[in-house]
């Protein structure tokens, strides 16, 4: 399973760290994602790495201020949310898949707001 926290409230200009523990499985053979959800939009995909670390993606309305890693050691996937915005708020869920397995976390809410 993957269980996500960090979320919280933030100003504008603000920072986060969000994180998503693994635990069952080996986040180093899977892919691994971050979605976002905004009340009345649908889920949408901000950044993705891929299983052997060679391809990443981010989506243009996050490109220079998000970064997304892993920690083998702790099995754990990150997003780190630099100069967030107001429209950065949403509910981000972790996410791994490898095949026909795959892992959604709980979701953790980021509310970027003065």
């Amino acid at each position: 399973q993957l269980q996500a926290s960090g979320g919280g409230l933030v100003q504008p200009g603000g920072s986060l760290r969000l994180s998503c523990a693994a635990s069952g499985f080996n986040l180093d053979y899977y892919n691994i994602g971050w979605f976002r959800q905004a009340p009345g939009k649908e889920r949408e995909g901000v950044s993705c790495i891929s299983s052997s670390d060679d391809f990443t993606y981010y989506a243009d309305s996050v490109k220079g201020r998000f970064t997304i890693s892993r920690d083998k050691a702790s099995n754990t996937l990150y997003l780190q949310m630099n100069s967030l915005k107001p429209e950065d708020t949403a509910v981000y869920y972790c996410r791994a898949d490898r095949g026909r397995s795959i892992y959604w976390g709980q979701g953790t809410q980021v509310t970027v707001s003065s």
